[in-house]
């Protein structure tokens, strides 16, 4: 082959490259989840403007959440036109989406310098970071790399009521996509369980045209990333997803009877329902009524004058019939909780033997082969009891049974194998140790706890002890929280409930509020977990030395973080367990959310909630990274 033929054919195989090169977009894999990443093989500052177009019409998929639920939020939230949402959506202005409900957002994408984008803005609320805006609020639309690129500012600290630029992800067909009839790109969120294909199959586009379009040799995508997804036609409602309704209805007949009939046919059945209904309620009347008056002549409880009488004092007193105390509260609780014999506890435990024991009061009994965790107490149990019998959660402890014996009460709770949290982030000699995958989830499982306690018992309440020791860890290493005899139902208003004068709790974790005025709120476990978190990050006692004197871990660490080099000294002060093991951004995250959790206001603070999304997307791009 001569110069000229192997010129040209080279020149020819350059173009097909070049024009292959100009269809895609690199995913931008993990890059987002480190915020001092700007890897330029990458689409973490955004998709490159390749198109043939500076601007084009572009969609994107948002999932609604509160308090961005409504076309109106999102549409501000995105820079989209309210109008051109509701229409694509099929709803109207006004309407509101339920939770999880793939909204399609269609906006205008642009140039701007070397990237697409569209462009909206936010207005920074008090626990945020760039990292939670990107993937928290934005749900990965945009990334804390392409919010500092954009605003020129510092990731480390934000101030409440700063409005920033955000630029949204979103990017226009390139010349060979439009040859090829691609008329649109969707910009679509990655959740946990998406692949490529599927993807594919729900907006009816071939596999292999989404892989090109972003790039992918290798099929893998991660949440929470963007996949760029080719179009020849606009997206509909018909193609997103709806969460699942709170309850089935029955699917209609596949054929409809006559009018009359049916008429009739409903006429039985609602009259069927009525009858059964009656029927169902007297009896549960009848019931009741003779429980409530079996529960009255077998035990009178004396009634006391004071309206603040606590259970405590009502065990005092001996009922009429000549029953013993504790059977005022065993037969308050024998329905919900399995009563122990002394005997079967004794032979669960050899006795109470010195080898059962765990530590302090608490021993380990195996009960019908299962081990159990039996807890010795002298003295008021009952609002623990009355707690731990009314709430069911993973991430909280729970009560089995009790038993009452010479004058001191048991309490049987599931068995946590692996012990506190403290030994396992305290090891005196080093054999224990946690990774920091395993730190994330465990900071996870702790927040849904005091969430679950603050959010979704009725009334609410607070642990009011949150400490790494009333932390215990299952065979998994999964958290469960413990010992609640100082949790106390809440009604807060105007962020406080009423106050004591009784402090107490475990030194190092008590909120400001708390110590000094006796203030009780949610806020004041936020805190406590707080100091738990730089625990875990840190590896210190939440009561350190320095100089030769007691210094509150929390104390130290916030100042640390005023000094002008923070972040240098921060990495020094993460834990040396580690071994280098861990993202140091997403740690740096972490160290944000401590110092929000840490603040001196207590209204500014954030809820177990918030805590919970932020800790969320932590572990999903620590188990990512990993």
């Amino acid at each position: 082959m001569g110069f000229q033929p192997l010129f040209l054919a080279c020149f020819i195989h350059f173009l097909c490259c070049f024009s292959v090169i100009l269809a895609q977009q690199p995913y931008e894999r993990m890059t987002n989840l480190n915020c001092s990443n700007t890897d330029a093989s990458s689409s973490v500052l955004g998709y490159d403007c390749n198109g043939p177009t500076a601007g084009c019409q572009a969609y994107l998929i948002f999932r609604s959440q509160p308090p961005y639920d409504s076309v109106n939020s999102i549409s501000g939230l995105l820079g989209s036109d309210p109008f051109q949402l509701s229409q694509i959506n099929s709803v109207s202005e006004s309407s509101s989406f339920p939770i999880n409900k793939e909204v399609i957002v269609p906006v205008d994408c642009s140039c701007s310098g070397q990237y697409y984008q569209a462009n909206s803005s936010y207005v920074i609320l008090n626990d945020d970071t760039l990292f939670s805006v990107a993937n928290n609020t934005y749900q990965g639309l945009s990334t804390c790399q392409a919010l500092q690129e954009q605003n020129a500012i510092n990731a480390t600290r934000l101030l409440p009521d700063q409005e920033i630029n955000v630029p949204i992800r979103c990017a226009c067909p390139s010349a060979n996509q439009s040859r090829d009839g691609v008329k649109y790109l969707l910009t679509y969120t990655i959740i946990p369980g998406d692949t490529v294909s599927l993807i594919s199959q729900r907006f009816d586009v071939e596999t292999q045209s989404t892989l090109d379009a972003n790039s992918l040799t290798d099929p893998t995508i991660f949440f929470p990333t963007t996949l760029l997804v080719p179009l020849q036609n606009q997206p509909s409602s018909s193609q997103t997803s709806t969460p699942p309704p709170p309850s089935s209805t029955p699917p209609p007949p596949s054929s409809s009877p006559p009018a009359n009939k049916s008429s009739r046919k409903w006429v039985y059945v609602v009259i069927g329902v009525v009858l059964g209904l009656v029927i169902l309620i007297a009896t549960i009347s009848l019931f009741f009524i003779i429980r409530r008056r079996k529960r009255t002549t077998a035990t009178k409880i004396p009634v006391s004058s004071h309206s603040e009488s606590s259970q405590s004092e009502k065990l005092e007193k001996v009922n009429e019939s000549g029953e013993a105390p504790e059977a005022l509260l065993l037969g308050d609780i024998k329905h919900k909780l399995k009563l122990y014999t002394f005997e079967e506890l004794k032979l669960s435990t050899d006795n109470f033997s010195s080898k059962s024991k765990i530590r302090g009061s608490v021993y380990r009994g195996v009960i019908k082969g299962d081990y159990a965790a039996i807890k010795r107490i002298n003295g008021d149990v009952s609002k623990e009891i009355d707690l731990l019998k009314k709430i069911n959660h993973y991430n909280l402890i729970r009560l089995s049974g009790v038993c009452f014996n010479g004058g001191n009460w048991y309490l049987v709770y599931e068995f946590a194998e692996n012990g506190p949290l403290h030994d396992w982030i305290h090891s005196l000699d080093g054999s224990k140790n946690l990774s920091w995958v395993q730190r994330a989830q465990i900071s996870l499982d702790i927040a849904n706890g005091l969430n679950y306690l603050h959010t979704f018992t009725e009334p609410s309440h607070v642990h009011k002890n949150i400490n790494s020791s009333n932390v215990l860890l299952d065979a998994n290493f999964r958290a469960k929280i413990a010992n609640f005899g100082m949790a106390r139902a809440t009604t807060e208003q105007d962020g406080h409930v009423t106050f004591t004068r009784h402090i107490m709790g475990t030194k190092g974790y008590m909120a400001p509020e708390y110590l000094e005025n006796g203030f009780i709120s949610s806020k004041l476990d936020v805190y406590a977990f707080g100091v738990v978190l730089l625990e875990m990050i840190s590896g210190k006692e939440a009561v350190v030395q320095r100089d030769g004197r007691e210094m509150l871990l929390s104390v130290a660490f916030i100042d640390l973080l005023s000094k002008e080099n923070a972040k240098e000294e921060l990495v020094d002060f993460i834990d040396p367990g580690l071994r280098g093991d861990y993202p140091v951004d997403i740690v740096l995250d972490v160290a944000r959310l401590i110092d929000r959790c840490l603040s001196e206001d207590a209204a500014s603070r954030p809820t177990m909630d918030k805590i919970v999304q932020s800790l969320g997307v932590i572990l999903a791009a620590s188990l990512n990274l990993e």
